[in-house]
C-alpha cells in the first residue's frame, strides 16, 4: 500500500522538530516520511495503521516509527462531529537519523543507534519505565534552551537504544515503494471508506466502485498491493475496534460484535480468536492484567 510522502515541517535554525498538537482528530491521511517519528498520545483514542498492522490506539501510548514507515492515526468516529470539546493531542518528535550529523553515527560510542533505527523500521511501543522516562523528556523538550532540546534528543535516543521494554508492531515491507503514484488517492480512498463504515456489511461491488475498479481487478490490485485480501483488512479492522470496545468494558460481548460490523456471535468469537489468538473474555483479562504491571 503506498502512503502518500509527507513533508515535515522543521522550524528555522533546528536540526529536528519537537510538535504539542491539540486539534479535532489526527486526520486521516495514510503517509510516510525521511524522519523517524516519536509519537506519544495524550489524549485520544481510535484505530492505527502501522506498516501492516491494524491496532488499536489510546491515550498513553508511545510509539517509535522509523524512516519511510508509513502509519495513519484514525481516530474514533466522535472526534470528527465538530464537538469543540473533544480534541485529541500529541506531544511529537520527529528527526532524521543523520540529524546530529553526518559522522555522529560513526563515533564508536553511539554503535548503538543504527541497530536503534533498524528496530524502529517495524515500529516499536515502549513501555515500562522507558516509557515515563521519555515521556517527561517530551513534555521537557517543548519549552526548552535550544542546547538543553539538543541534550534531550540525545537523552531520548539513550534511552530508546537501549531499552528492552518495548515489542515491534508491523513487519518490515517495501513493496509500497514501487507502488505507481497514480495508485495513492485510490488506495486512500478505499481506506477511509472502510475506516468510516466497517460497522456496515461492505460488498466487493462497493468498494470496488470507490477504486474505480471491476470486482475481479480490485480484488487482484488489493492482494498485490496489502498482500491480504480486502475482506481480511476490514476484519481486522472490525477486530480492532472490538478490541477497544472490550477493554472499555462498556457494553456486553454479544453487543460489540453486532457494534463492530459482525453478523452473528459464533463469526465473531471466530475471527476474533484467528486475529488475536485469544477469545474476547482472555483478551479482556489479558489487557486489565497487563495495564496494571505497564
Amino acid at each position: 500500500m503506498k502512503p502518500q510522502f509527507h513533508r515535515v515541517p522543521v522550524p528555522a535554525l533546528s536540526s529536528f522538530s519537537i510538535r504539542h498538537d491539540k486539534t479535532a482528530n489526527f486526520g486521516s491521511e495514510w503517509h510516510y516520511h525521511p524522519e523517524l517519528e516519536l509519537h506519544y498520545v495524550i489524549q485520544g483514542e481510535g484505530v492505527r495503521l502501522i506498516g501492516d498492522n491494524i491496532s488499536n490506539f489510546s491515550s498513553g501510548e508511545l510509539i517509535l516509527l522509523g524512516e519511510n514507515l508509513p502509519h495513519m492515526w484514525q481516530s474514533n468516529e466522535s472526534y470528527y462531529q465538530s464537538n469543540p470539546s473533544r480534541k485529541v493531542e500529541a506531544m511529537i518528535f520527529h528527526f532524521l537519523p543523520y540529524c546530529l550529523g553526518q559522522d555522529f553515527l560513526s563515533l564508536p560510542e553511539a554503535y548503538l543507534l543504527p541497530v536503534l533505527f533498524e528496530k524502529a523500521k517495524k515500529g516499536m511501543s515502549i513501555y515500562g519505565d522507558s516509557k515515563k522516562r521519555i515521556i517527561d523528556l517530551m513534555m521537557e523538550g517543548q519549552d526548552a534552551s535550544e542546547f538543553k532540546r539538543l541534550l534531550i534528543l540525545i537523552s531520548t535516543l539513550k534511552i530508546l537504544a537501549e531499552t528492552t521494554e518495548y515489542f515491534n508492531i508491523a513487519t518490515p515491507h517495501a513493496f509500497y515503494k514501487n507502488t505507481d503514484d497514480n495508485v495513492v488517492d485510490r488506495i486512500n480512498k478505499v481506506c477511509s471508506y472502510s475506516l468510516i463504515n466497517f460497522k456496515k456489511e461492505i460488498t466487493l461491488e462497493e468498494i470496488a466502485s470507490i477504486a474505480n475498479l471491476s470486482v475481479t481487478s480490485f480484488c487482484r490490485y488489493f492482494k498485490t498491493i496489502t498482500k491480504k485480501t480486502y475482506y481480511d483488512f476490514l476484519i481486522e479492522i472490525r477486530v480492532s475496534h472490538a478490541c477497544r470496545m472490550l477493554i472499555e468494558d462498556l457494553q456486553p460481548t454479544e453487543i460489540i460484535c453486532f457494534e463492530c460490523g459482525f453478523n452473528n456471535v459464533s463469526n465473531f468469537y471466530r475471527h476474533f480468536k484467528k486475529i488475536t489468538n485469544m477469545t474476547p473474555l482472555e483478551y479482556k483479562r489479558k489487557y486489565h492484567s497487563k495495564k496494571l504491571t505497564i
